[in-house]
């Protein structure tokens, strides 16, 4: 029987892969235009000198959402993948010489702010609970739903978690919620941290984001096995089994709409026909260049961009026991940071680092007795500055910073070395001005903002990825890929009954 359902997903990063694997499952043809050498999007990979590196996103949170798909596709995950739990998600090293681990166990933890910082245990506890209270209520109705359907919101589940909300979580700042909820200045801190994980800044994103660290801190921090690159190459393996296309070096060049409907693409200047149309690409990119729809772009625009990253890859030539597979290096004024990037859209002078170590959990990832340090420093999104410049003045600054909170001479141990900076993210992933998560969460109607996965003015469209709803990173693209497909073969089969 031959599927005759036609669809064409545009981008392969980890939400295109997740349309496509489940899009295939459903029954449909699916092929996916790719116009990199390769799948993967920003969770891609290279080798230099012997060192390994992941080149995008380094934290595994959630792997339920990986399971639910493969177990969506009836395959047994673990001859695609595997992975491990990691006790320790993260080394915070502060200017003023504490150190704390965070463990993801919430007693441990306490255990160790408390020790460290003098924190109250039941602080610790207590915003772990609400935080995943917070997560289990609204976090996963916000997460898993279209909020631009009417049906979410007439949901029984849906009106019960509304008045589970409480007031701080709306109207006041994480910062604010931090401040009320701790009572040194180190845990405010790295609870804080949390808001970047959307790219945003914790002294304007909603308390609602309070929910982060119960991903990280309760439900767990994970490795893959293989590094970060084992997810992309898992989801096209999965993907080609099921039938799923993949044509790579072939830039999608506008989408075909008529009378109000989706029809296809054109690639390569000849018509690519089908049913439906899944963007994965970055959701301005995909109005200013393949609808040509200057209003909706201008709307997108309007947004702010989430921060983007200044990325350094350094392959050391020993190894710090120190250290472990996460660290943190904050900076002494973290209003300042946020300030600096966000309003003054510039490099701070002290900024917080985070260093990324896989060759801690697998030792093949570095040669022996080395190794492979990915570092990130938040950085504003690309508005024309000189990254050139801005890159060989931040890389004398970090290894600054770090020489002196370690202790040692950071320079004498890199041996070799790769950047990314907003120029090159955007060249590569797409990603507008180089935002790592499309827009900000910055304001109270930010999740309402963000771009829906399918227009009203195009039937057959839908999008995924980190620049629509729910967010960008990991776990988000991977539900942004099923609220996606749930959507279309909803659509479908209304039309079909009809």
């Amino acid at each position: 029987m031959q599927p005759h359902k036609q669809a064409v997903v545009i981008g392969s990063g980890v939400a295109g892969l997740a349309a496509a694997i489940r899009l295939a499952v459903a029954g449909y043809a699916v092929d996916v235009y790719e116009r990199n050498t390769y799948a993967g999007g920003k969770l891609s990979f290279f080798e230099k000198d012997g060192f390994s590196f992941d080149a995008g996103p380094s934290l595994f949170t959630q792997p339920h959402n990986l399971e639910e798909l493969f177990a969506f596709a009836g395959e047994t995950i673990e001859e695609y993948f595997n992975y491990q739990k990691v006790d320790l998600s993260c080394n915070y090293f502060f200017e003023n010489g504490k150190r704390v681990k965070a463990w993801t166990d919430a007693e441990r933890l306490a255990d160790e702010l408390h020790t460290q910082l003098g924190e109250e245990k039941k602080n610790v506890l207590q915003y772990l609970q609400r935080s995943g209270n917070l997560y289990d209520h609204i976090g996963s109705i916000f997460l898993n739903h279209s909020l631009h359907k009417r049906s979410t919101w007439l949901q029984k589940s849906v009106l019960k978690a509304l008045q589970t909300v409480r007031l701080p979580y709306l109207t006041g700042t994480l910062h604010h919620y931090n401040q009320s909820s701790f009572r040194t200045a180190e845990a405010v801190q790295i609870f804080d941290r949390f808001a970047t994980y959307n790219g945003s800044d914790p002294y304007r994103t909603p308390g609602m984001m309070s929910l982060i660290p119960h991903l990280e801190l309760n439900e767990g921090t994970f490795y893959p096995k293989g590094g970060m690159i084992s997810i992309t190459n898992a989801l096209v393996k999965l993907a080609e089994k099921k039938g799923v296309r993949f044509h790579f070096n072939m830039p999608v060049q506008r989408i075909i709409h008529h009378a109000g409907t989706a029809k296809g693409i054109v690639v390569n200047n000849e018509n690519v026909f089908a049913d439906v149309v899944v963007s994965n690409a970055d959701v301005y990119f995909t109005y200013q260049q393949l609808l040509n729809d200057a209003q909706q772009t201008r709307k997108v625009v309007k947004q702010e961009r989430s921060c983007s990253g200044m990325i350094f890859y350094w392959g050391m030539n020993r190894e710090f026991p120190d250290l472990h597979l996460h660290n943190i290096f904050f900076s002494k004024n973290y209003a300042a940071e946020f300030q600096s990037l966000f309003q003054q859209h510039r490099l701070y002078y002290d900024p917080t680092v985070y260093v990324n170590i896989t060759s801690k959990m697998e030792k093949g990832m570095a040669p022996g007795g080395k190794e492979n340090w990915f570092l990130l420093i938040n950085a504003p999104s690309n508005s024309g500055q000189n990254w050139q410049q801005l890159r060989a003045q931040l890389k004398q600054v970090v290894i600054d910073k770090l020489s002196r909170m370690l202790q040692t001479d950071i320079a004498a141990a890199i041996e070799t070395e790769e950047y990314l900076d907003p120029v090159r993210i955007e060249e590569r992933t797409g990603s507008y001005k180089g935002a790592l998560y499309g827009t900000s969460s910055n304001s109270k109607m930010a999740a309402f903002l963000r771009h829906p996965n399918f227009t009203k003015k195009i039937e057959g469209l839908y999008f995924c990825g980190g620049s629509v709803h729910p967010g960008g990173g990991i776990p988000l693209c991977f539900k942004s890929a099923k609220i996606a497909t749930d959507l279309i073969l909803k659509d479908q089969s209304k039309h079909s009954s009809h």
